[in-house]
């Protein structure tokens, strides 16, 4: 790689949320982004402009995480893009970030709702990391995105909660195989942050906004810019002696 070739990462469900602002945040510290979107393309391409107005490339490709069965076709698409748009054959970087909250009792949890979140939080990371290991430079950083929730428990996320949980033990599992190419591998576990995220209830229900902020240590709830700091951290060789860890971005709730 020459000196003047800038780092590439790759962060699925970047087309708001977290993943937008860690792939703004990766931006600002240099790398170039290919970002995933699932529907909405226009939402897409605006974070690819704001990506260009600080002064990086950026690439966006559709993604439907919960389908393995587009996962094959999806690499080619970021081979092609690596090769044609960045004149380069690997990545630096991977952001394992799409995904969606469902608010489920344990007693009405359904086969076919642990069934779609498994693949979209578990299976789908699972596989679509080990697809894209051929385009990985050695020495890369591989980022999943946890929960709060595998630590602390709130009703109605039992499905969620354990996804993540098998995330932050997947981590761990990886970076102990991926080791011998130089990979590391995190999970970053956002607390309550104000998104739109399963319906936008942290940031719109005041009572609950104030609850959350008031078992949390620096009394207030998580904003988006809270986190994609800390996956560009992790993704840069800043972080380079941190491997296997579960980073917990919460401002220090329920300790």
């Amino acid at each position: 790689m020459s000196n003047n070739q800038n780092k590439i990462a790759l962060v699925t469900g970047a087309s708001r949320g977290l993943g937008k602002d860690s792939a703004l945040q990766l931006a600002k510290k240099g790398f170039d982004i290919i970002l995933t979107y699932q529907t909405k393309k226009e939402f897409a391409d605006q974070v690819v402009k704001e990506i260009e107005t600080i002064g990086q490339k950026a690439f966006s490709l559709p993604l439907d995480i919960s389908s393995t069965a587009g996962f094959d076709q999806f690499v080619t698409e970021v081979k092609d893009v690596l090769d044609a748009q960045f004149s380069s054959a690997k990545l630096d970087a991977l952001v394992n970030n799409a995904g969606i909250g469902i608010n489920q009792s344990f007693e009405t949890t359904t086969e076919e709702i642990l069934d779609a979140m498994t693949n979209i939080h578990f299976k789908g990371p699972y596989f679509l990391t080990q697809k894209l290991l051929p385009l990985l430079n050695e020495g890369s950083s591989i980022v999943n995105t946890s929960s709060g929730l595998a630590r602390f428990s709130f009703a109605g996320y039992s499905v969620y909660g354990a996804m993540k949980a098998a995330v932050d033990s997947l981590s761990r599992y990886q970076a102990l195989e991926l080791g011998s190419r130089k990979i590391r591998v995190n999970s970053v576990a956002p607390g309550a942050i104000e998104t739109d995220f399963g319906g936008g209830v942290v940031r719109d229900i005041s009572d609950l906004n104030k609850h959350l902020a008031s078992e949390t240590a620096l009394a207030r709830v998580g904003l988006p810019d809270d986190i994609g700091s800390v996956v560009a951290f992790l993704c840069s060789d800043d972080s380079k002696w941190i491997n296997a860890q579960r980073i917990e971005v919460s401002g220090g709730y329920r300790i």
